[in-house]
């Protein structure tokens, strides 16, 4: 079983290896801190991830929208400190294995486990028959331990994916920031638009979703980070209705910057308060004034939260 994406650092293919298993959605604070326990066992780190996610493959019509797509994920995890990443193509094959085969082949053949951390509920393999206590077992057998990894409570609420989800879709940017450790954002690549926003005196770097579902829609102040530079920005996540948009698109009018040439680069775009949602506006310049507000509330929040720049 070979993976498609396997980024790692040199060293011996035989070294052991702290090793993770998991979605690692949003890689967020429940995350990082198995990231850390990992990292104090001293042996060099790997994480084994899916492409599709296993819920994808098993329920695509109804699947929740991903925090962040594996460009994005891995991007999180480099900056969390794992040296090694590989993701495996979740198919029917992957989904049939079963989990002795699992802890045998991938495990120890090929990731070389010599320490698995994973959360107290992970299961695993055909029918999710693999569970710590097999893990345990096995272990004791091929050389590797099991560290169970306590839930991640804040306010006495576990940290997930799912409840960041929650965040993000009722609009509350902040407790979102605050499970994940940093502020939501969306990564791409700027392309042309249909320069619109330029006609109504808002330029604005335009970043394909590419059909992919997110968490978020409406209007955010939000910041611009970027290789030539970061601004403030008001920023944009929906269809526009008011012209008639059919694909999901997010443009972001960067403030007190010249224009900004950003076409083909590949930027990123934190969201910091949600302004409020898409509207539908009867006329371009009913659209423009609406756009105009957005400006004011967006230098408004900042001004008031200047931590939002650390």
């Amino acid at each position: 079983m070979h993976s498609f994406l396997h980024h790692r650092s040199n060293r011996a293919a035989d070294l052991p290896q702290a090793v993770s298993i998991g979605n690692f959605d949003g890689v967020h604070r429940g995350h990082q801190a198995l990231l850390k326990t990992m990292q104090d066992s001293g042996l060099p780190t790997a994480v084994l991830t899916f492409e599709p996610l296993p819920r994808e493959f098993f329920r695509a019509a109804d699947a929740p929208p991903r925090l962040s797509s594996l460009r994005e994920k891995v991007v999180a995890l480099r900056h969390n400190g794992v040296q090694s990443i590989t993701c495996l193509p979740f198919n029917q094959a992957l989904a049939n294995l079963p989990a002795e085969d699992f802890i045998t082949q991938i495990l120890v053949r090929q990731l070389c486990c010599g320490l698995l951390s994973v959360g107290h509920d992970f299961r695993f393999g055909a029918k999710r028959r693999g569970d710590l206590d097999m893990l345990s077992r096995f272990g004791r057998q091929y050389g590797f331990s099991v560290k169970e990894q306590p839930p991640f409570l804040l306010d006495g609420q576990r940290v997930s994916s799912t409840g960041i989800r929650a965040f993000l879709q009722s609009g509350d940017l902040t407790h979102a920031a605050s499970w994940l450790g940093r502020p939501y954002a969306l990564c791409g690549r700027v392309v042309h638009g249909d320069h619109l926003g330029r006609e109504l005196g808002f330029p604005t770097a335009n970043i394909p979703l590419n059909r992919r579902p997110v968490p978020v829609k409406g209007i955010f102040a939000g910041r611009l980070l970027s290789p030539k530079g970061n601004w403030i920005a008001a920023v944009s996540i929906g269809l526009r209705p008011t012209v008639g948009g059919k694909q999901m698109v997010l443009e972001a009018h960067c403030l007190d910057a010249d224009s900004p040439d950003l076409y083909g680069q590949q930027v990123s775009v934190e969201l910091h308060h949600k302004l409020r949602d898409e509207e539908k506006y009867m006329d371009l310049d009913t659209l423009k004034a609406a756009i105009d507000n957005d400006v004011v509330n967006t230098r408004n929040f900042f001004a008031e939260h200047p931590q939002d720049f650390e």
